[in-house]
């Protein structure tokens, strides 16, 4: 019978690019079970899966509940139905918040273009480049309120 493939905490570690303390930490929160041998922790194919796809889900910006409650969900069933339909969802509402922040980001970017502009027609002595720029600004910021 052949042995299952084992890791130690510095070998996931370096092969994630990741501390040893933000692998005990997923350990804390419940996402990986190593075993153990003394002290030292084991980690089996299954965990090294698991932070696989907690770092997956972390660059996604899914908190660490709801990597859980995937990881859940997966327990070793590959692709059910509920299982996708579940991250189908939570991948569209992190599309949807993502998508909002896009949106903010362009309105602040707007303003600050704006506002620049007004500070350089003014520091140009433009009075009336600085008084359309200002105006501009106004009806921005009242579109969006």
């Amino acid at each position: 019978m052949a042995r299952e493939q084992t890791y130690t905490i510095t070998e996931l570690a370096r092969e994630f690019d990741i501390t040893p303390r933000a692998i005990r930490f997923y350990e804390d929160q419940g996402l990986l079970t190593p075993s153990r041998a003394g002290r030292a922790r084991v980690y089996t194919k299954a965990d090294r899966t698991r932070l696989k796809l907690t770092l997956r889900g972390k660059r996604l910006g899914l908190s660490l509940a709801e990597i859980k409650e995937l990881l859940e969900m997966y327990d070793g069933v590959h692709n059910s139905v509920p299982q996708l339909q579940h991250l189908v969802k939570v991948l569209a509402e992190r599309r949807a918040a993502l998508e909002q922040q896009r949106e903010d980001i362009e309105a602040v970017l707007g303003e600050i273009a704006m506002l620049e502009k007004q500070c350089f027609d003014l520091l140009g002595h433009d009075a009336a480049g600085a008084a359309a720029a200002r105006k501009e600004l106004a009806k921005r910021v009242k579109s969006v309120a």
